[in-house]
């Protein structure tokens, strides 16, 4: 009896909380709207719907001449239809980053439901890097540049902690074929201890993620030379391990896997280049697992995601008509839709490299692969794996520098394929 009576008065509850809104709504008062929880590192990253990539809006080939908060704002705004949700930066020493920021606070402000979330990146190198003047490069003494990053990323970061979540602690910055600046890993591991010190202190969130983004062997998926004490403080000292691998650029370097196996040597050349871009992510994949298996076999247990991967659609050099031919844009779409499938799978986030073309990255050769990396081209043309989205209707309204966005080849098909080889096979047969 005492339960029928305490659901009677339940009901009875209920139904004059129903009315007191139905009452309200009447009146025109509106309900306050819950604020969505701000979101941390470890909510996005292993998410597939925060894709993330990596990002530069340098238009010119002078990187002095920055991009401005309106141009930014317009990448913003294409990216963001794409579904991209997640910004890698490289450094904080030239005015983009700050203003990549301002520019998605004000996106944010005008557009309540806008979201981008920044990896922000921290340049380090090593004492006299790219300065032949003042000498070779010193690996084990750092640049005097280093610490003022540091601080500046620090700054931004608390600046705006609602879109800062991560920051990486060099690019590229241990692996020894960076000759000309790459540093000995206690210096990065310097500088991370010293970030999350401040995460300790409450001088940073303590929920923004700390990293290095460095190639897979740095990450002792490679060569031995990387297995030390040092790499293994490192790896404990992260929040995440975020590797780097590429094989568009071991098509040449290491094309074991590039050239076409006899027992395929009689397909078409479609089938040829079709079944070389699924090895080109068997490669990918393999390095993965060896960055994974070697951090289990030092007793770390943590994240393992892409900070860059890529693929260019046009290169002058190793990778083309003399070379690899791993380059075009049919090729790099199907590396794209592959990377993008098997990382959404299992939960990896991938920062691919990259979303726009740069033409600062090999300013004297127009045809240097470097340049040719991104997504869309500084015409305003997406490539060959975005035409979809032209067709979907994802860029309607949205220009770029005053262009609005169109396909490459004119979305020919047939004209773009005439431009797509075979991968070369002259190299040596084992």
């Amino acid at each position: 009896m005492k339960d029928i009576l305490k659901l009677a008065i339940y009901g009875f509850a209920m139904l004059l909380v129903i009315s007191c809104q139905d009452a309200k709504q009447e009146k025109g008062e509106t309900q306050p709207v819950k604020e969505k929880p701000m979101l941390s590192a470890e909510d996005i990253l292993g998410n597939p719907e925060y894709l993330a990539i990596s990002y530069g809006g340098y238009r010119q080939k002078d990187r002095n001449v920055q991009p401005t908060i309106p141009e930014l704002k317009e990448d913003m705004k294409i990216l963001n239809a794409m579904g991209i949700k997640v910004l890698r930066t490289y450094n904080v020493h030239f005015d983009q980053a700050a203003n990549l920021l301002k520019a998605i606070d004000e996106l944010k402000t005008e557009d309540s439901t806008f979201e981008m979330y920044v990896m922000l990146g921290i340049w380090i190198d090593c004492k006299n890097a790219f300065d032949w003047a003042e000498g070779e490069p010193i690996h084990n003494e750092e640049s005097e540049r280093n610490p003022v990053e540091v601080k500046t990323a620090v700054a931004l970061a608390k600046q705006y902690p609602d879109i800062v979540k991560i920051l990486a602690v060099g690019n590229e910055a241990m692996v020894k074929w960076a000759t000309s600046y790459y540093v000995e890993p206690w210096i990065i591991l310097k500088w991370v201890n010293h970030l999350q010190e401040l995460k300790q202190k409450g001088e940073l969130p303590a929920d923004l993620w700390i990293t290095s983004s460095d190639d897979y062997t740095s990450w002792g998926g490679g060569d031995t030379i990387y297995h030390t004490e040092e790499l293994e403080k490192l790896a404990h000292a992260v929040d995440y391990i975020s590797m780097h691998t590429y094989a568009y650029h071991n098509s040449h370097y290491n094309p074991q896997f590039w050239k076409v196996p006899e027992n395929e040597e009689s397909l078409t050349d479609k089938e040829k280049i079709d079944a070389a871009m699924v090895r080109a992510l068997d490669f990918a994949k393999t390095q993965y697992d060896t960055v994974s298996n070697y951090m289990k076999s030092i007793g770390v247990n943590k994240p393992i995601h892409i900070g860059e991967t890529g693929w260019a659609s046009v290169s002058g050099g190793h990778y083309g008509k003399n070379g690899s031919r791993a380059t075009d844009e049919y090729k790099q779409g199907l590396y794209y839709k592959h990377i993008r499938n098997w990382t959404n799978k299992e939960n990896i986030s991938v920062f691919y490299f990259e979303a726009f073309d740069e033409q600062w990255k090999d300013a004297e050769h127009e045809l240097g692969s470097e340049n040719h990396f991104g997504l869309i081209n500084l015409k305003s043309e997406v490539k060959y794996p975005l035409w979809n989205l032209v067709d979907d209707g994802t860029f309607e309204g949205l220009t770029r520098d005053g262009k609005p966005i169109t396909k490459t080849y004119d979305g020919n098909l047939e004209e773009l394929m005439k431009d797509v080889l075979v991968p070369n096979t002259d190299y040596p047969r084992d």
